[in-house]
C-alpha cells in the first residue's frame, strides 16, 4: 500500500479531512457570523454543521475543502 495511512492508528498525524473518521472541524468558539453566514470558530455553514453529524466521510471532506478555499479569502481580525 502506497500513500498515507488511513487507519486510526496513524490519523493523529495526518490533517483532519485525511483522517478516518473525519473529525469534526468545531473549535468551540461557536458564533455565526450574519455578514458571511459562517461560524467565526470552525469556518462552516448552519447547513454544514446541521449536516455534519449524519453525513459520510465524503461529505465532510467535501465541507473541509470548502473551509480551506474560505480560509485562503477571508481576512481574520
Amino acid at each position: 500500500m502506497s500513500g498515507p495511512s488511513m487507519r486510526s492508528g496513524a490519523s493523529s498525524t495526518l490533517p483532519p479531512e485525511l483522517q478516518t473518521p473525519v473529525p469534526s472541524p468545531c473549535v468551540s468558539l461557536c458564533q455565526m457570523v450574519p455578514s458571511t453566514g459562517l461560524c467565526s470558530g470552525c469556518l462552516r455553514t448552519l447547513e454544514e454543521i446541521v449536516n455534519w453529524g449524519s453525513a459520510d466521510d465524503h461529505y465532510r471532506r467535501a465541507v473541509y475543502a470548502a473551509i480551506r478555499r474560505r480560509e485562503q479569502h477571508l481576512e481574520f481580525r
